[in-house]
């Protein structure tokens, strides 16, 4: 990794250099670089914890003059929850997955000899841009160099310091690496990110991580693809039939295991019919827990009848404008709805498409709710704050997406490949095929891993004459 103070060109065009590089690498160098990375930032922990000190010392003194969000302060605090630990066991979770590049996905028997494959392969480069989360240097670092991508990273002030020490030690574990030294490049220059962002011809990625306004700002200024989200509106449906203390298990991690994160839950709907038996237990919990409840007219009147007076004072009446805002602080919204398809409806008009649930023991409610939310995550009977790139198995994560196209959800190896299309032949031309010429075969031919293999009989014929040429490799069944 650098750090580097060269302009945003020469930053992107080392990077693309740099990625041409690391694609050809083998798995055993990108891991072995993985390796390197964990063992220094296990042992640089005070350096960085240090560093991290100084960061947050100077935002707790911005978030009291008004200066930075408090949930951006959370964010920002390394050293909180294991958070450090779970860091540098990321990176060994990354080292240790398949590798993601270089695979037969697909084969196609074009023609006698004629072999089309698809094979995984890195993007390329990648322009991370993000606030606070300093993890994010090391989790990027992973997934990058696993996956064969060069990235450029660009922080936001308030982590300076953290950032500046983890880049430092990241460079110096990969000195000692067959990983060139560009793959990974921190920008420290100020006021750069409006220059990268029209860098389309040199970087092939922007991943933005921060709150509503960086993602709007980068979607609004580039032509470079842009993988993220911009909210966190994370909706529970909680139906009358399911059970109050496996709702209160669920719905208080759900909301109270970390209010900062874009995961955490926003809003709670409830049956109509669960407003006087699971709703008031839930509510009590989560009051207990210094959740500030912000309750529709039919959920507030029931609460007031039902909780103890001093519990029912703290209610709040809700605002329309509650049910589209990311609190990221201990404020849950709480709407009632008749039927599920009325919780569907709202969902996909209020949310931001990012994580939704729904609480219930029947199956078809369930599976209608799953297959009609229209989200990147969609849960039964389980916590928001599940939606996670490590929880998924990936290792870690670059952030989470709620695009359409690509990559949706947590992405983690996978959304940071794409592939290439490979034929291979023995001198055949298109002029031969069509009106009174040849015919295409376009036989699905079988793929297990890396290797080539036969179903029929046919297949293994064909197979093994095309092993005599280029086709080593090949495997019998």
């Amino acid at each position: 990794m650098s750090l580097t103070n060269a302009t945003p060109l020469e930053v992107a065009q080392s990077a693309r250099v740099g990625s041409r590089k690391l694609a050809v690498l083998s798995t055993e160098e990108r891991n072995a670089a993985l390796t390197a990375i964990h063992k220094a930032l296990a042992e640089g922990k005070d350096e960085v914890l240090a560093a991290n000190k100084s960061d947050l010392e100077a935002a707790d003194k911005a978030a009291a003059g008004g200066h930075l969000s408090q949930s951006l302060v959370k964010r920002l605090d390394l050293g909180k929850k294991g958070k450090y630990e779970d860091m540098l066991q990321g990176i060994l979770d990354v080292r240790d997955l398949e590798d993601p590049i270089n695979k037969i996905t697909s084969r196609t028997l074009l023609d006698d000899n004629l072999i089309l494959s698809r094979k995984t392969c890195p993007i390329g480069v990648l322009l991370i841009i993000f606030e606070a989360r300093p993890e994010v240097i090391a989790n990027i670092s992973a997934l990058a160099l696993k996956s064969g991508n060069a990235a450029i990273l660009k922080g936001g002030k308030e982590s300076s310091h953290s950032f500046a020490a983890i880049a430092s030690i990241i460079s110096h574990a990969l000195s000692t690496t067959a990983v060139p030294s560009d793959c990974l490049q921190l920008v420290q220059t100020h006021d750069v990110i409006a220059d990268l962002l029209k860098l389309d011809t040199l970087i092939d990625l922007c991943i933005p991580r921060g709150g509503n306004k960086l993602v709007r700002m980068v979607k609004d200024s580039t032509a470079i693809p842009v993988l993220g989200h911009a909210d966190g509106i994370c909706c529970t449906y909680l139906c009358a039939d399911y059970p109050a203390e496996k709702a209160i298990k669920i719905i208080v991690d759900a909301k109270v295991s970390y209010p900062a994160g874009c995961n955490a839950l926003e809003q709670l709907l409830i049956e109509s019919s669960g407003l006087t038996t699971v709703l008031p237990a839930v509510a009590q919990a989560l009051l207990e827990s210094g959740v500030s409840l912000r309750c529709d007219a039919a959920s507030l009147s029931a609460l007031q009848k039902t909780l103890d007076p001093h519990s029912a004072a703290l209610l709040q009446p809700s605002s329309p404008s509650d049910y589209d805002f990311e609190f990221l602080d201990l404020v849950l919204a709480i709407k009632t709805v008749e039927s599920v398809d009325e919780a569907i409806s709202h969902i996909n008009t209020h949310s931001s498409h990012h994580t939704d649930a729904i609480l219930t023991l029947d199956p078809e409610h369930a599976n209608r709710f799953l297959a009609a939310v229209d989200s990147s995550s969609v849960y039964w009977n389980t916590s928001t704050r599940m939606a996670d790139g490590q929880r998924y198995g990936f290792g870690t994560e670059v952030g989470i997406s709620t695009n359409k196209i690509h990559s949706r959800g947590p992405v983690g190896l996978e959304g940071l490949t794409i592939y290439k299309w490979i034929l291979e032949g023995d001198a055949q031309v298109s002029a031969e095929y069509g009106a009174g010429g040849k015919s295409w075969k376009h036989e699905k031919l079988a793929v297990e891993g890396e290797e080539w293999v036969a179903r029929s009989e046919e297949e293994k014929d064909v197979l093994r004459r095309f092993r005599t040429g280029r086709g080593a490799g090949l495997t019998d069944v």
